[in-house]
């Protein structure tokens, strides 16, 4: 059976999570150890305890979900044994915009302390872009993508404004400048969408706006080094498999100012017959929108222990 692993993006962070896994494995609490160190950032203390505003802080949060889903990968290699988890060794892995350096962390292009720090700087950088500018995101319903263009390019009005996510078919996030994306909630029912929702987010992520963060991740990424993944990673900017090491960088920093492609990336996946997906660290946002991409696809969340333990089961 061909299969993927999944790795969530921000929003997937919740007060608890990977507790269990660190309560009942030194893997996990290594992962943690290990993180911190590469971050000076408290993780396992936010993660297990909170507060939820500051786990929810976009510094925060990033590399707090990269660990969470690093720790989970740990703990599968151990409750699964080598026999099991080699067959489910996926032939792919993608994530949700900062999941893309988890499914490249899993593929082996780069090691966990190095995915760590730049997770965080990352999360860093484009806090900073956020309040540089008076700006936000909103989920748009009801959609395709020429009608959401066309909302884009009345409510724009010379500010920056873009589609940002095309998550899964009828939901497109927009982002831009605060005035731009209050001149969506107000249009989007005349373009027909069924709902305008504004997304709590520190800024216009995958934006313009966030081109200074772009820039600071360029210096970042210059001074790091990728393999070549030893399975196919698909890129969130254009749906594709990386076919070497060199196309990671450049395509990270096109992610930041660029739209977020899941719903062409999981249609991409099926197309190379994947059979089933696995969701690896919090949540299940990743499910959700793969109810909307492909009901029938054979998807599996492993969110905590006992999803890995009874995964261990069949």
């Amino acid at each position: 059976m061909k299969t993927a692993f999944l790795f969530p993006g921000q929003g997937a962070q919740h007060v608890g999570m990977g507790k269990d896994l660190c309560e009942a494995f030194a893997s996990a609490r290594s992962v943690f150890d290990r993180a911190e160190a590469a971050t000076g950032l408290e993780l396992r203390k936010l993660c297990l305890e909170g507060p939820e505003d500051q786990l929810a802080r976009t510094d925060i949060c990033q590399p707090a979900i990269f660990t969470v889903s690093a720790a989970t990968l740990a703990v599968m290699g151990e409750v699964l044994g080598a026999e099991k988890y080699a067959a489910i060794r996926p032939a792919f892995a993608a994530g949700l915009s900062l999941g893309e350096y988890t499914a490249l962390y899993a593929a082996d292009a780069i090691d966990l302390e190095h995915a760590a720090r730049l997770v965080a700087r990352r999360g860093q950088l484009m806090q900073q872009a956020a309040k540089a500018v008076e700006s936000g995101m909103v989920s748009v319903i009801g959609l395709d993508e020429p009608q959401a263009e066309a909302l884009v390019a009345a409510a724009a009005q010379g500010e920056p404004l873009t589609c940002a996510n095309f998550n899964c078919p009828g939901q497109i996030v927009v982002s831009g400048s605060l005035a731009a994306c209050k001149r969506v909630e107000q249009l989007a029912s005349e373009h027909g969408a069924r709902a305008a929702v504004p997304l709590n987010v520190a800024g216009a992520f995958h934006s313009r706006i966030m081109a200074p963060a772009a820039e600071g991740l360029a210096e970042a990424l210059a001074r790091q080094s990728f393999r070549t993944p030893a399975m196919g990673v698909v890129a969130n900017v254009d749906a594709q498999v990386y076919q070497d090491a060199a196309a990671i960088a450049p395509k990270l920093i096109a992610q930041l100012t660029e739209a977020i492609r899941w719903q062409q990336s999981m249609e991409m996946l099926e197309s190379q017959g994947v059979q089933r997906y696995y969701e690896i660290g919090s949540g299940r946002v990743l499910a959700g929108l793969m109810r909307r991409i492909n009901r029938r696809a054979d998807f599996v969340s492993l969110n905590s222990l006992q999803a890995i333990e009874e995964l261990a089961k069949q």
